[in-house]
């Protein structure tokens, strides 16, 4: 039984080593993914804002945007009010399902950015290619596989080397080089394994969510119906329902507003409330507007919602490591390299162990030429 597991554990990494590398890397960068935007483009994610300064009204920040840019309709829209962070509205081009994305400074009303595809930027692009290999719906399956492997992959190792745990900081220095990888294998595998594993396993249930998703919402052979005006009446005011929803849930504070973008949505302000949970995530409650003349339709407040929903909610934060601020998100960082330590380690374990058998050959071919 050890030996077939061992089997399968080193022929399922060999098979999927470039992938895991892929997501292992990807993943480790984006998880300072704000920062990292925030310094190689402070034009677009940060404004100079002093504590005394307030938003600007959200409906002429919204009629800014779709005044100056009329060939495309606003579908979503990041809020922030912490004086250095600017919005971000999404749009999507008319007759079309192409996502774009703009900067504004919230404050003084600025467009910071032209539209850009989705994926235009260096970190947008990670994003994409971290959890679909850059091929989109395709790209989500083929990303459950990679996931499904490394979750394996983690239990495998702690099943094959659970002994280890004895001696699991022994390193033998003067042993063999193949001892010497192993026991660097062995060691990273372990102290890496239950929030690699914990990491794989978020990131499969966020792909088979996108998946049945699309499946149920999408998957039926009604023809696709490209967004070509506001499916929101023009007389709501959006500036109003942001404000409402502190009336809705006690300590509510939005962070994102989904915009109809299709014709029996409704307008649903997505935010965070103050809980002892480090792991609600800033998106767990939501207040949902009437796109046709907005009064309220739901209130959620994630600290009455089921033991099911809030795990559900919590992935979020548990597979990007943001939790405990920029402690937990460096143990993130670290613990997602960890693949790229034991991929050299197995490569060359691996060699090592086939290169006596290639030697014994060379040596039978000598003698017999």
């Amino acid at each position: 039984m050890r030996k077939s597991l061992f089997k399968w554990h080193s022929y399922l990494a060999l098979v999927a080593l470039i992938p895991i590398l892929v997501v292992s890397i990807t993943g480790s960068i984006l998880v300072f993914k704000v920062e990292i935007d925030s310094v190689l483009r402070p034009h677009h994610m940060v404004v100079g804002a002093n504590d005394n300064s307030l938003r600007t009204n959200l409906d002429e920040l919204m009629q800014t945007i779709t005044s100056t840019y009329p060939e495309y309709a606003l579908a979503g829209w990041e809020l922030f009010d912490d004086k250095s962070r600017s919005d971000t509205a999404y749009m999507i081009k008319k007759g079309t399902d192409t996502w774009f994305k703009l900067y504004i400074d919230q404050y003084s009303g600025e467009l910071l950015s032209e539209p850009k595809h989705m994926e235009h930027y260096l970190t947008d692009w990670l994003l994409e290619l971290h959890f679909a290999f850059l091929m989109h719906f395709n790209g989500t399956i083929v990303g459950v596989f990679v996931g499904l492997v490394m979750l394996f992959l983690g239990i495998s190792g702690i099943v094959l080397y659970r002994g280890f745990w004895r001696k699991v900081f022994t390193l033998r220095l003067q042993a063999a080089k193949r001892i010497l990888f192993s026991d660097i294998h062995k060691m990273v595998g372990i102290i890496a394994s239950p929030i690699f594993i914990l990491i794989s396993f978020t990131g499969v249930y966020w792909n088979i969510s996108i998946i049945l998703h699309e499946v149920l919402e999408h998957g039926s052979d009604e023809a696709h119906v490209y967004m070509n005006q506001a499916y929101h009446s023009s007389d709501i005011s959006f500036e109003a329902m942001r404000k409402d929803t502190a009336n809705q849930i006690n300590s509510y504070q939005p962070f994102y507003m989904a915009i109809p973008n299709e014709p029996e949505m409704d307008i649903t302000f997505y935010g965070s409330v103050n809980t002892r949970n480090p792991f609600i995530s800033q998106y767990a409650s939501y207040v949902t507007y009437s796109r046709t003349d907005g009064s309220l339709v739901t209130a959620y407040d994630i600290r009455n919602a089921s033991i099911w929903a809030v795990l559900d909610d919590s992935t979020r934060k548990l597979h990007f490591g943001y939790f405990a601020g920029i402690w937990s998100k460096a143990v993130w960082c670290i613990v997602g390299l960890a693949p790229v330590l034991l991929a050299i380690t197995g490569m060359l374990m691996f060699l090592l162990r086939r290169s006596p058998k290639r030697r014994r050959t060379s040596r039978l071919i000598a003698t017999k030429g």
